[in-house]
């Protein structure tokens, strides 16, 4: 169990994550199961784990720490991360926690936690205080030992998801689903017999060994098996998700990886159709395509910092229908304002078959009026120096400048978002431009360049 100052190296912004054994084991999830039960005081926890060859162990230990505090358990058993959040909503408990790592690599593994309502616990509402709690290890054994009840919420969550869409209007896609070994595999043979789709699957045995790599689609080198499948069966569609399938990723019938920004627009328009006039939440780093689209569809835009727990909080504020972040998360009002690796591509399914366009007509021409760069991370010394140079660098023909997350500077024919991560020591960029792919690129290299000359490092 490693540390960091006086806290545990395992405790993020938003999550626990971390190497197992040494920065998380079973010794550390009992102890915060016990916190976990200190700080929210809940009465039921649902606890679900992915596939991870750790996950059981570790959901077992965090099980005993909650019932050794008198907290009973409804554990779900192997799911994804938004099952455990459509579970707490729909059985009325006080708090879920999932064992998962996602998309990190086979040696790791972390806990994400919710309260009532599936309502999230971050460094900001909670997170800081369990996990001084676990350091602190003094726990007070309960009189009454909480009770452990196996349930499925399973078929509740597939009826849920079937809400989404007019099941009468889509049509027999061929889609090509790649669940990367994870758990996105149980939810898609649930689902297939209510849809009409021709699927065709790609590594849907779940195994914690992960025989054909990490699921995690935004890195390039995971894509090939996806490709390759959807080229063979001529298919309309493609999908892959992460480990612990919080997030799809999509390709278009062109086999053409299609980047989150794109589909954020894509979803508030369906969503809009369904809910006229209703607010869209999204992050500042690529924006001009989003506020375009939900102003067409008569939509209103509002913009949050970027991460789950922000995300989730201002769409509550609002009263928003929809958040979507150019990181492939997208949340739903009617999902607890939680975020699925589902609903998306069912939407999207849903978009293709009503307006009688591929998914590269839907998305290709938002691509060519709004270029963007996509994620780029650099290393770099002194983060917040590096921001506030290029901010200075660029201020002066800025028709505006925002630091709602980093700073977020926009010129005439293009922009672009600056910020530190919340989760690792890097600054990530984000370019974009209006109908111009050479300007996207050249401020791109150049902001790059700056940087470089700042200590950046791939």
């Amino acid at each position: 169990m490693t540390t960091q100052g006086k806290g545990l190296s395992c405790f993020k912004a938003y999550d626990v994550r971390g190497r197992v054994p040494d920065e998380l084991n079973e010794d550390l999830a009992r102890k915060i199961g016990h916190a976990f039960a200190q700080v929210v005081r809940p009465r039921r926890v649902v606890v679900g784990h992915d596939i991870r060859l750790s996950s059981e162990a570790l959901a077992g230990a965090l099980t005993e720490g909650l019932t050794r505090s008198g907290v009973d358990v409804v554990s779900i058993g192997l799911c994804g991360t938004e099952e455990v959040y459509f579970a707490v909503a729909h059985l009325g408990v006080d708090g879920g926690v999932m064992v998962t790592a996602s998309h990190n690599p086979v040696d790791y593994n972390g806990l994400k936690m919710v309260r009532e309502g599936s309502r999230p616990i971050s460094s900001d509402t909670g997170l800081k205080e369990i996990e001084a709690a676990a350091i602190a290890g003094t726990f007070t054994p309960s009189a009454r030992l909480g009770r452990v009840e196996q349930a499925s919420t399973r078929q509740a969550y597939i009826e849920h998801l079937l809400t989404y869409v007019d099941l009468a209007a889509l049509k027999p896609l061929r889609i090509v689903a790649d669940a990367g070994n994870g758990c996105a595999s149980l939810a898609m043979n649930a689902l297939e017999p209510r849809l009409p789709f021709k699927l065709t699957k790609v590594h849907f045995e779940p195994d914690g060994r992960f025989p054909n790599g990490v699921p995690n689609p935004l890195l390039p080198e995971d894509r090939p098996d996806t490709v390759a499948a959807l080229k063979k069966a001529g298919g309309e569609l493609g999908i892959a998700w992460d480990g612990d399938f919080d997030r799809c990723f999509l390709y278009d019938e062109k086999c053409n990886f299609i980047e989150g920004y794109y589909i954020v627009g894509l979803l508030a328009q369906q969503l809009l159709k369904k809910n006229p006039g209703a607010k869209i939440i999204h992050d500042p780093r690529l924006t001009w395509n989003t506020l375009e689209m939900v102003k067409q569809a008569g939509g209103r835009t509002v913009q949050s910092k970027s991460g789950h727990a922000f995300i989730k909080e201002r769409m509550r504020a609002e009263d928003a229908v929809y958040g979507g972040e150019m990181s492939a998360h997208h949340y739903f009002k009617p999902f607890s304002y939680c975020d699925s690796g589902m609903i998306p591509w069912l939407l999207v399914a849903e978009a293709i078959s009503t307006s009688g366009k591929s998914l590269s007509e839907l998305v290709g021409e938002r691509m060519r009026r709004f270029p963007a760069s996509g994620e780029i991370n650099r290393k770099v010394p002194d983060p917040a120096g590096c921001i506030k140079t290029i901010r200075e660098r660029y201020a002066k023909g800025a028709i505006s400048i925002e630091e709602v997350d980093g700073v977020s500077v926009e010129l005439e024919r293009w922009r672009f978002n600056l910020r530190m991560s919340n989760t690792e020591p890097v600054v990530r960029l984000n370019v974009e431009a209006r109908d111009d792919e050479a300007l996207m690129k050249e401020k791109t290299e150049e902001i790059l360049a700056l940087m470089a000359t700042l200590g950046a490092k791939v």
